[in-house]
């Protein structure tokens, strides 16, 4: 081993990639490692901190999304060694193999590896998630070691496959039956699944057309196409996909849903499948749920400092509502599951009622509705009251009965979480008015309305500065002196994101708080617009404008903000 240097950490403060005070921050939160504590706050990226301590430790930082390896070089590690100790063979050189280590401090691996290959070995490092998804791409999966979504429909459109000639889908799916492990339609669904959260994709479209079957993913909120299915394939992939999610694969006439459990890469997931019938035959929506991805606190969606702040006290208040509004897909959910998580302790109660639930959270009371049985949201809610809880999570308000039910629960001393479909916040109180609340119920019972939507971020290995045409910046009301101090960034496009220039996504929010004059406008029942000036003149940021914000800082791009927000564009920023 080389001599030690400066320590990682005071090599990341260098670097200026962190500050003393975020240090001491993550060195606070406990049972974490610091370089865990870092990342999750959102400090320093994993790579960031994987060259720190190649350079204390005088070792190799390697980029593994950006260098092939010989498979001569793959075949010195068996596939067991390479998982078992999350290694990665890198090259051979004069009879010292070199591997690809996330822990430098990980002697006993290296005095394993030296015994089991009998060779010297050499170490460099790159972090744990680099190396997963190398030893992935490099050894394949358990189900097949070269085989591929692409090469698998290669194979179905050059070779009639017998079995597969009902394109309803009840011959195929009983023919193939979950007992046959190797049928080829099995292996297509499940290389499917596995390319799809390989991909970090949030759901998986399977459509039917006249002469094809489409495939597509959602990455980062965006559709990307995969090669069409011949079209025979389709009863027999649906009922594939029903066996797995316990639904009956005889009936095709009307919508179903399932959930389905999965061991996939390495992690559990959970599948939410939706079967609608269309004039082409059954269409399948998958929706991946991923329960790492709500690990999540309020650090990490996104928030500006100031309404990170304004967020978290407004969760800590005794009683009242709290309501989230956006589209399907913006993040809401994940919002207030970090909000839960942020308050789960074990002096608090919380009981949720959703519809359905998405992912199970320890130490929460979770509920789901079954309208067939009468388990509707306002029923669940005054069998919750009875629970004595401190908090509770209504996953949607989309009647006066659920509303009222909710707003009885906050009057009483209760936190109230909850979502509501509205293109902004102030939308939100005309909304409740609409549905059937008395303006003085909502004025009295909601404490803050938070709209949010998704953008996607930069590139973080291709991004580079760019300058936006005048013309751009003119359009959007940005004032040239901002325009000249801002860091717009752009991803040119690499292997690391898929060559799109962006991978991952972040929240961009609207928080309104009810101040006393809100409140007042709301029990006259004063217009949305009346509501939003006051608001915005209170210090409410409009989606926009925190988008904007987070365009000029290079987070995110101006296109991809107004992509996001198209509708709310106007002369706000630089006003």
């Amino acid at each position: 081993m080389a001599k030690q240097t400066k320590k990682w950490t005071d090599i990341l403060i260098k670097r200026g990639v962190v500050g003393p005070d975020q240090l001491k921050e993550a060195e606070r939160m406990p049972n974490l490692p610091i370089e865990e504590a870092l990342t999750k706050l959102g400090y320093a990226e994993p790579e960031e901190i994987m060259k720190a301590k190649a350079e204390e430790f005088g070792m190799d930082f390697v980029e593994l999304r950006e260098i092939e390896i010989p498979h001569a070089v793959i075949e010195l590690v068996p596939e067991s060694i390479a998982r078992e100790n999350v290694v990665m063979p890198l090259a051979q050189e004069n009879g010292v193999i070199r591997v690809i280590m996330h822990n430098p401090m990980d002697f006993e691996t290296i005095e394993k590896l030296r015994f089991v290959l009998n060779r010297e070995i050499g170490v460099a490092l790159a972090p744990r998630e680099a190396i997963v998804e190398a030893i992935n791409k490099y050894y394949g999966s358990t189900t097949t070691e070269t085989e591929s979504v692409d090469s698998m429909l290669q194979e179905f459109t050059d070779t009639a496959i017998d079995y597969v000639d009902d394109v309803g889908g009840a011959k195929g799916g009983a023919h193939i039956g979950l007992e046959d492990g190797d049928a080829p339609v099995i292996r297509l669904v499940h290389l499917i699944i596995q390319e799809a959260v390989n991909m970090r994709a949030s759901d998986i479209h399977i459509e039917p057309f006249a002469e094809r079957v489409r495939i597509r993913y959602r990455i980062d909120g965006v559709l990307m196409e995969r090669d069409s299915a011949p079209r025979r394939l389709l009863g027999s992939m649906v009922s594939r996909i029903k066996i797995m999610g316990s639904m009956d694969i005889a009936e095709k006439r009307r919508p179903q849903d399932g959930r389905i459990k999965m061991h996939v890469a390495g992690k559990d997931i959970d599948f939410r499948v939706s079967v609608l019938p269309t004039n082409h035959g059954q269409s399948v929506v998958m929706r991946i749920l991923d329960r790492e991805n709500i690990k999540v606190g309020l650090r990490d969606l996104g928030f500006g400092e100031e309404d990170w702040k304004r967020f978290s006290g407004l969760i800590k208040r005794p009683n009242g509502i709290i309501l989230v509004t956006g589209p399907t897909g913006s993040g809401k959910t994940t919002t207030l599951y970090a909000a839960l998580n942020e308050l789960n302790r074990p002096d608090t109660k919380i009981i949720t009622a959703e519809d359905p639930v998405e992912y199970y959270l320890p130490g929460i009371n979770q509920c789901e509705v079954k309208a067939k049985i009468g388990m509707t949201f306002a029923r669940i809610i005054r069998a919750m009251l009875r629970q004595n809880p401190n908090i509770l999570l209504v996953g949607e308000i989309r009647d006066e009965e659920t509303a009222n039910t909710a707003i009885q629960a906050s009057l009483t001393g209760h936190l109230v979480f909850s979502t509501l479909h509205t293109n902004d916040a102030p939308s939100a109180i005309t909304r409740l008015v609409d549905i059937g609340i008395q303006p003085f119920l909502v004025a009295s019972s909601v404490i803050g309305i938070m709209a949010q939507r998704l953008v996607r971020k930069v590139c973080p290995k291709c991004r580079v500065r760019y300058e936006p045409s005048p013309h751009l910046l003119q359009s959007i009301g940005l004032r040239p002196e901002i325009a000249k101090k801002a860091n717009f960034m752009r991803g040119k496009g690499c292997a690391y994101c898929g060559k799109k220039g962006y991978r991952g996504r972040f929240g961009i929010y609207e928080l309104m708080l009810m101040s006393n004059v809100v409140r007042e406008m709301t029990f006259k029942n004063e217009p949305t617009q009346n509501i939003r000036k006051v608001a915005r003149k209170q210090g409410m940021r409009t989606l926009f404008e925190d988008g904007m914000i987070k365009a000029l800082k290079g987070l995110t791009t101006i296109d991809e903000v107004l992509r996001i927000t198209h509708h709310e564009a106007s002369s706000e920023i630089g006003a």
